[in-house]
């Protein structure tokens, strides 16, 4: 597995899978460790898949200073990737929390991205927030589905502040669209695959300036595609094409049986929407 040594020389571990040009990819959680992206779908039978696992996560090194678990902070370590890979530019792609991490980065760094991929991100960077109506729209969608009185007042309570594995676990559902073998199998290693302390300190108070950073996406000339599910409950499709919106090349797909890890309920849809 190999590793290099990020701006403060806090070692940072990636894993290379597939074959073709290379694609950065972040994993979401925050803090969850890089091995539930998986192949993404078979998309490594395209490229090649770098896989980074975020400082204080999966195979990397827990850094001296807490406060650079912190979102913006991160960006570094995207950059002294890029450089560790000897590549001008890059391809970046991001899921979930990431995207927030993805988003920082493009701000800060436009010129060094050539293409730029943003699967059911988070909006906090970019200022965009869900409205309760919204969200409990997409929830009431799978309401005939058999797991759903349970996942709702699972969901119900972790939106209340209730965060514990039992409810993550069984509101899983409503992130995946489907509930099945694989995708619980896929929901359960989240638990051995998080950081806690990572993840408590990514969206640490400074984090985010929103104003600050719509501005700097306007300068974002890289092609950027944001990728959601119509079922997932966060972002919805309306956000992410408000996202969309803010890059003067962004363009959205929505699959519309798919939710938060559409990779895993819809491979083919997913690769397909990717090399596109």
């Amino acid at each position: 597995m190999p590793r290099f040594a990020s701006y403060d020389g806090t070692e940072l571990a990636y894993h290379l899978k597939g074959s073709g040009d290379p694609l950065v990819c972040l994993p979401g959680g925050p803090a969850r460790a890089s091995a539930y992206l998986g192949d993404l779908g078979g998309l490594s039978a395209y490229r090649t898949l770098v896989k980074l696992d975020l400082r204080g996560s999966g195979d990397s090194a827990i850094p001296a200073d807490p406060a650079s678990y912190r979102c913006d902070r991160l960006v570094a370590d995207v950059e002294a990737l890029r450089v560790h890979l000897g590549l001008d530019r890059m391809d970046l792609l991001a899921h979930s929390a990431a995207g927030d991490l993805a988003i920082l980065y493009a701000a800060a760094h436009p010129e060094r991205l050539s293409r730029l991929i943003l699967v059911t991100p988070a909006l906090e960077a970019a200022g965009i927030r869900l409205t309760d109506e919204e969200w409990l729209g997409t929830l009431a969608r799978q309401s005939a589905q058999p797991w759903y009185a349970d996942a709702y007042a699972a969901i119900m309570a972790w939106d209340a502040g209730e965060d514990t594995p039992a409810n993550r676990i069984s509101a899983a559902p409503f992130f995946y669209g489907r509930w099945d073998e694989i995708t619980a199998a896929h929901a359960g290693s989240e638990f051995e695959q998080r950081a806690p302390a990572a993840a408590a300190g990514y969206r640490a108070e400074g984090a985010f300036d929103p104003e600050r950073t719509r501005a700097a996406l306007a300068q974002v000339t890289a092609p950027t595609l944001v990728v959601a599910g119509g079922l997932d409950p966060a972002p919805t499709p309306q956000r992410a094409a408000e996202l969309a919106g803010l890059f003067p090349n962004g363009r959205l797909v929505v699959d519309p049986d798919a939710a938060h890890y559409p990779w895993v309920t819809g491979p083919q849809a997913f690769v397909r929407n990717v090399l596109t």
